[in-house]
C-alpha cells in the first residue's frame, strides 16, 4: 500500500499561487522599466546642465550663461611707435697718423683722456725739417736776387734800344730771361712752403674732439705716415648717432613729417629694454632701400652728454611717429577676426547678454587697439569668454552681486524640480516591493 502524499498546499489555495506569480512578474517588470527611465533620466541630465535661474528670463529656457571679463571703451592719447635694432655711431672717428717720418720725441695724451680740435698730441724729432726750410729758404733768396738783377739789366736794354746804341735780339732774350727766374723764384717758394709745412707736421694736433683710444705708440719710435695703426684713434661721443633700420612701408610716412619739419622723438633703450640709455631726435632717412632686406637705413642724434651710448653698442631704438588724440581704444583682446572682418561683443547691461558689433581698427600698440568706427566710448565690451559667445548669447560678469548669482549649495528652482522629478521613480519603486513582500508572506 501506498504511502499517503500531503499535498504542500492545501487544496483550498491552490489557485492563489498563479496569482503571486503573475504579480510578481508584473512588479519585475514595472522595476525594470523604472530604472530604465531613471537612466534615461540621468543620461539627459548630465548632458543638458540645467539653466541658471538667475540669469534666464521668466518662462524661458536655453543655454547656460557663460561667465566673461569686461572693459569699457575709452577714449585717450595713443602714441605710436616704432621699434627697431640700432647701432651706436660715433660722428667722427679719426686714427691719427703723422704726416712726416721721423722718431717720436714727446706723447702729450693719456689713454682715455677727452681732447679738443686743435690740442697738441705729440711730437716728432724736427731739426731735420728745420734744415730743409733753411735750405729752401736760402735757394728763394738766391734766385730772386738774380731776378733783380736781370729785370735791372732788361731795363738798360730798353734805354739803349731807343737810343738805337743796341739789337732788338739782346733786348728780346734778356727779357726771356728775366721771365725763367720769376718761374724759378716761383719753384722756391713753392719749396719754402712745403719745407715749412713738414715742419709743422712734426707737431700732431687733434683733427677733432673726443675721446683717445689706447695708445699704439710709445716715445723714441720711428713713425711714418704710412703705420696702418697711427698714433691713436679719436672718436667723437657728444653728440652722437644711433643708425637702425626702418621697414620700407614706413618710409614715405618718415619722409613726409621730415618734410613737413615734424620732430620725432627717439629713446634709445638697454638690451633689456627695461632702461632709457638717452633720448635724441629724427635726424635723416638714407635716400635707397636695401632690396635684401626690405628696409631703409635711418639716422637718430642724441647729445649723450652722460656718455651713456658708447661707439658700436647695440641699443633698442624706440621712435614716436605721432600721437592719436582722443582715440577710442580697446584692449587688444577684446577685438576678434571673423569671416566679415573684424568685430566686438558689446554688452547689454540691462538683459545681460551681449552683441555682435562690426568694427573697423586702427593702429594699436602692445596692450591697446584703436577703434575707428562701430564703437563709442564708454561702451562695455567682452575680452574674456569671447570663444563660448554668440550674437544674443547669456553672460554672467565676474564678482556678480549674491542675488543675481545661485550661491554654492543651493539649487535653483528648475534644479529642484528635476530633483523632485527624480524622486519620484525612486518612491514608486520602494512601494512596489512592499506590497511584493506584503503578498508573498500572506
Amino acid at each position: 500500500m501506498d504511502p499517503e502524499i500531503t499535498p504542500p498546499y492545501p487544496a483550498t489555495d491552490a489557485s492563489v499561487r498563479p496569482r503571486i506569480s503573475r504579480r510578481a512578474s508584473i512588479i519585475g517588470s514595472l522595476m525594470a522599466l523604472l530604472a530604465l527611465g531613471v537612466l534615461g533620466w540621468l543620461a539627459w541630465h548630465l548632458t543638458h546642465p540645467a539653466e541658471d535661474s538667475s540669469t534666464a528670463p521668466a518662462g524661458r529656457r536655453g543655454p547656460p550663461a557663460t561667465t566673461v571679463g569686461v572693459a569699457t571703451a575709452e577714449q585717450a592719447s595713443i602714441p605710436i611707435t616704432l621699434e627697431a635694432l640700432g647701432t651706436v655711431t660715433p660722428q667722427a672717428s679719426v686714427r691719427v697718423r703723422p704726416q712726416v717720418s721721423g722718431v717720436m720725441e714727446k706723447v702729450l695724451f693719456k689713454e682715455g683722456q677727452m681732447v679738443r680740435a686743435g690740442e697738441l698730441l705729440a711730437t716728432i724729432d724736427a731739426r731735420q725739417f728745420e734744415l730743409a726750410l733753411m735750405q729752401a729758404s736760402g735757394q728763394r733768396q738766391r734766385d730772386e736776387a738774380q731776378l733783380d738783377s736781370a729785370r735791372v739789366t732788361l731795363q738798360r736794354y730798353k734805354t739803349l734800344l731807343g737810343q738805337d746804341s743796341i739789337a732788338r735780339q739782346e733786348v728780346d732774350s734778356q727779357a726771356a730771361l728775366v721771365k725763367q727766374l720769376e718761374g724759378t723764384v716761383v719753384i722756391d717758394k713753392a719749396n719754402e712752403g712745403a719745407a715749412r709745412l713738414n715742419l709743422g707736421y712734426t707737431r700732431v694736433l687733434a683733427p677733432v674732439s673726443g675721446r683717445v683710444g689706447l695708445r699704439t705708440v710709445d716715445v723714441g719710435n720711428v713713425v711714418a705716415s704710412s703705420d696702418a695703426n697711427g698714433i691713436a684713434l679719436i672718436t667723437q661721443l657728444t653728440p652722437i648717432d644711433v643708425v637702425f633700420a626702418v621697414p620700407q612701408d614706413h618710409a614715405g610716412e618718415l619722409q613726409q613729417l621730415a618734410r613737413n619739419g615734424a620732430s620725432m622723438p627717439v629713446s634709445a633703450l638697454d638690451r633689456t629694454r627695461s632702461s632709457a640709455l638717452g633720448t635724441g631726435v629724427f635726424a635723416s632717412l638714407d635716400n635707397q632701400i636695401d632690396v635684401q632686406t626690405g628696409t631703409v637705413k635711418a639716422k637718430a642724434r642724441f647729445a649723450n652728454t652722460d656718455l651713456a651710448l658708447f661707439p658700436n653698442q647695440f641699443v633698442n631704438v624706440r621712435l614716436l611717429l605721432k600721437t592719436l588724440e582722443n582715440a577710442v581704444v580697446v584692449p587688444v583682446t577684446a577685438v576678434r577676426r571673423g569671416s566679415n572682418g573684424d568685430f566686438v561683443y558689446v554688452l547689454n547691461s540691462a538683459e545681460r547678454t551681449v552683441s555682435l558689433r562690426p568694427v573697423q581698427r586702427g593702429q594699436a600698440t602692445v596692450e591697446k587697439i584703436v577703434i575707428t568706427s562701430g564703437l563709442a566710448a564708454g561702451e562695455r565690451v567682452i575680452t574674456e569668454g569671447a570663444d563660448r559667445l554668440k550674437d544674443g548669447a547669456r553672460v554672467v560678469l565676474p564678482g556678480a552681486p549674491a542675488g543675481e548669482r545661485p550661491a554654492k549649495g543651493q539649487r535653483t528652482g528648475k534644479a529642484r524640480e528635476q530633483g523632485a522629478s527624480a524622486d519620484a521613480p525612486a518612491a514608486a519603486a520602494s512601494r512596489s516591493r512592499r506590497r511584493a513582500s506584503q503578498a508573498e508572506g500572506a
